[in-house]
């Protein structure tokens, strides 16, 4: 339910939203077990929390199983194309920059065909909310390695085990200088409400990987930290200006061997001043924590690196100010007429036979003369026109059977010394072609026995035909704008009585200007 306050003094009511409020009609459609309806209900749960109205919402996917979350959330929100969810982000950000926008991928999309654009939103400092579910598997296309799968993982798509180097969110992330990159898991509903809260508090570019589980086709992925019995032996939860301790009994922690973190236990020696202190504002810690992969260390959790920059449409804005400061508001007519311009001459200027129209100041009489006139034929033209294609003496065509074999097409072709042959039913009416072109790209390499194929399977059926009547000016055009080397003339019962060849028409032609 939705419920507005006035404050005192005039200032903006205060928006009061309930988790139900973000909820859609929508039926939630993952499979039982998934990660996903984690996040989704932790979502919906901190967006009240936030004080933004529902219409200043927006969600932005590509595609994957994660990317049905618009579906479920009841704001704004855009399931676009594979990879493409940042730059759709990005040019609604900037349209709008006083909208919250979050933007929904996977390992899958977000790192494959969307990497390129998940790296330049980040770079650009764009203020969106990246959240990338991470279950280092192709869940939605049925199980194939993604780019996050470790190397030897066994799949559909590697049987013998993934050989690529995965790549790190995070780092990529710290790489592409994010102002905001964190990472939380969605078997802790309570440490990643906390996450995403932060995200979003965010001004810019706000990275949060979350480990996810893909219970069908990755499902030990994450075994160890999805385990309440286990997890905080196994998960570093990092707070800006703490030190690295973790464990159960809070009796481990992380300390710095030159150049190399390493895990120690507090006591015998060891103590808390030894180990390293989170600073969120630091590159070079928040690359370090990147390379602790589990389950050699401790998984980093929470805020890794916190920094403020102007975010892009900010600074976009900022130079749309400066500019209309400079030389006022656009107009759109005259940014179109402001250089790189010409001028084309008016119709009247030009002379009827170069317009190729009628000038307007001639009268309708003449008009309506010409426009009664045949166009002339055009020179070098007329014997295409006026010569039926009986001139050129077609040749008796050879005929087969549909269901003649292709040992015997084949061997009609080499006999008669012919580049096809046409194929005509009981009736003796023609029903297909058989050409060498067939024979190349249908047949050769690819049928074992000739002798049992049939013609029919493998001819070009109710081919283009023309009659002995009709000029060669037709046929010429019918070779050339299908590529045909042979043509079929039938007679009015669509028999075969011929067949012409390009060779043939070129002959007709050169016989012809040589006459000439």
């Amino acid at each position: 339910m939705t419920m507005t306050k006035t404050n005192p003094g005039g200032a903006a009511p205060e928006i009061k939203l309930t988790r139900q409020d973000f909820v859609s009609d929508q039926t939630v459609r993952w499979c039982p077990g998934c990660g996903d309806y984690s996040i989704l209900a932790q979502m919906q749960r901190v967006l009240p929390e936030l004080g933004i109205a529902r219409e200043n919402i927006v969600f932005v996917s590509g595609i994957g199983c994660s990317s049905r979350f618009p579906y479920y959330m009841n704001t704004y929100g855009m399931h676009t194309i594979h990879g493409r969810a940042p730059a759709v982000a990005t040019g609604l950000a900037i349209a709008n920059p006083d909208l919250s926008i979050w933007v929904i991928t996977g390992d899958g999309d977000g790192l494959s065909i969307g990497g390129n654009h998940l790296i330049h939103a980040l770079r650009r400092n764009v203020n969106l909310k990246i959240l990338l579910f991470n279950n280092r598997i192709y869940g939605l296309t049925k199980g194939q390695y993604s780019p996050t799968s470790r190397m030897g993982k066994v799949t559909k798509s590697s049987p013998m085990g993934a050989i690529e180097q995965p790549l790190n969110p995070i780092a990529l992330a710290l790489a592409a200088e994010a102002t905001f990159v964190a990472r939380s898991i969605d078997a802790h509903p309570q440490h990643l409400g906390e996450v995403l809260h932060r995200a979003a508090q965010h001004p810019g570019a706000a990275f949060v990987e979350i480990y996810q589980n893909c219970v069908i086709f990755n499902p030990t992925e994450w075994e160890g930290l999805d385990d309440r019995r286990t997890r905080d032996d196994n998960i570093l939860y990092l707070e800006h200006g703490m030190p690295m301790r973790f464990g159960k009994e809070r009796n481990r922690g992380i300390r710095l061997n030159g150049f190399t973190p390493e895990v120690v236990e507090l006591g015998d020696g060891v103590s808390e001043d030894e180990l390293l202190v989170h600073d969120a504002t630091s590159p070079q810690l928040a690359f370090l924590l990147s390379s602790m992969e589990f389950p050699a260390y401790p998984a980093p959790m929470g805020v890794i690196r916190d920094v403020r920059k102007p975010h892009f449409a900010e600074q976009l804005m900022g130079q749309v100010r400066t500019a209309q400061a400079q030389r006022g508001v656009g107009d759109l007519n005259k940014l179109y007429r402001a250089a790189d311009l010409w001028t084309v001459s008016e119709r009247a200027q030009v002379a009827p036979e170069m317009a190729g129209e009628v000038a307007s100041e001639l009268d309708e009489e003449y008009v309506d003369d010409m426009e009664g006139q045949a166009a002339p034929t055009p020179d070098g033209a007329g014997p295409l026109h006026t010569t039926p294609i009986a001139a050129l003496s077609p040749r008796a065509p050879i005929t087969v059977e549909p269901q003649s074999s292709l040992e015997r097409a084949v061997r009609q072709m080499k006999a008669h010394n012919i580049g096809c042959l046409l194929v005509a039913d009981a009736q003796d009416r023609l029903v297909g072609i058989f050409t060498e072109r067939d024979l190349l790209i249908k047949v050769a390499g690819l049928v074992s026995d000739l002798g049992s194929a049939a013609v029919a399977d493998y001819m070009t059926p109710e081919p283009v035909a023309l009659g002995a009547d009709q000029p060669l000016a037709h046929a010429l055009h019918l070779m050339s704008i299908h590529g045909f080397r042979h043509l079929p003339l039938v007679d009015d019962l669509g028999r075969p009585t011929g067949i012409i060849s390009f060779r043939d028409v070129v002959g007709f032609l050169k016989r012809s200007l040589g006459d000439s």
